[in-house]
């Protein structure tokens, strides 16, 4: 009799459970064909009505008059807005007829400046208005980029050059009793692969990033979102490697020694950056990696021992720690 008792009790705790009241939303979903336009076009182009625009060109060329009155061939009224100008979209209008560029977009500066251009045009000459778009924006250059490349290259050969014959504390070749200089210029040249790997693989997820950026991993696709967490982890490795260069080595030669650790992180980022673009750059950092931790065992382990405060020593001479005279 008890065991009929609780399995009625079961049934009845089920039942009551499984019931769920259904929500009214008969409206929810109830779109305009210019609300679901609009979706449409946010997710090809990754903006929409009243998203913000900064002018970065010279200017940018708008008519006061509609689309269709300048392809029917009449009369227009043009005007420029000038650099440092902010914009936001007033209005978006797509006309199949126009062999140049379908899609045009009205921008407004203010209430009584207000014009439309191709989208196409108007890309050229803005960036989203804020600084996180706007840094990627300067780094994406390709005239910066190969320009930095290149000065990157050249001061970062010279100074390693420079250090590794005056026989300088340097990563990877003459290097302190620490790990973290090793891990910041493997992180790096990981970074810069995962970088170019999302420019490769998932062009469009990083459009949007363009267009919507967040310093928060967790706020992105996961993709994103270990890339930037390797960027949060750069800046956190880079704050303990500058703590243990200062513990390791003097003032004068922890400043070489960051001289010559950027000069390695420069010509990581361009080296991996741009190799990866070509499916280079993912047995290469096997091989760095390989390279770079065979270097750290050889080259930071201690030869010799402090005789007064016992620190680990790579050569005789004066103790960096406590001053005292090796021989």
């Amino acid at each position: 009799m008890r065991k009929v008792v609780y399995l009625l009790l079961v049934l009845s705790l089920t039942f009551t459970s499984c019931y769920r009241q259904e929500v009214e939303t008969s409206d929810a979903w109830e779109l305009t064909d210019d609300q679901l336009d609009s979706i449409s076009f946010y997710t090809t182009h990754h903006y929409t009505r009243n998203y913000n625009f900064f002018v970065k060109a010279d200017s940018v060329q708008l008519i006061n008059q509609q689309p269709s009155e300048y392809l029917s061939g009449m009369l227009i009224d043009t005007f420029s807005v000038k650099r440092g100008d902010r914009l936001v979209v007033a209005d978006i209008m797509t006309m199949p007829s126009d062999s140049i560029d379908s899609v045009w977009v009205q921008v407004a500066r203010d209430q009584l400046t207000m014009g439309w251009t191709h989208e196409s045009e108007l890309l050229k000459g803005v960036e989203p208005d804020n600084p996180i778009s706007q840094f990627i924006d300067s780094f994406s250059d390709t005239h910066l980029l190969i320009f930095m490349a290149f000065l990157s290259l050249v001061v970062a050969t010279f100074i390693i050059r420079h250090l590794y014959r005056k026989r300088a504390r340097l990563v990877h070749f003459n290097d302190i009793g620490s790990f973290y200089p090793t891990a910041l210029a493997l992180l790096v040249a990981s970074s810069a692969v995962f970088y170019s790997t999302i420019q490769l693989a998932d062009p469009d997820s990083w459009r949007h990033y363009y267009y919507h950026p967040t310093l928060n991993p967790f706020a992105v696709p996961l993709h994103l979102g270990l890339f930037l967490a390797s960027v949060w982890a750069m800046l956190l490795i880079g704050l303990a490697t500058l703590d243990d260069i200062r513990r390791h080595l003097s003032t004068t030669e922890a400043f070489f020694y960051c001289l010559g650790l950027a000069g390695v992180c420069a010509i990581d980022y361009v080296v991996f950056s741009i190799s990866t673009l070509y499916y280079i750059g993912y047995p290469l950092l096997v091989v760095y990696y390989v390279y770079a931790i065979r270097c750290y065992i050889h080259t930071s382990r201690a030869k010799y021992f402090c005789g007064r405060c016992g620190a680990g020593l790579q050569e005789k001479g004066v103790c960096p720690h406590c001053g005292a005279m090796n021989t």
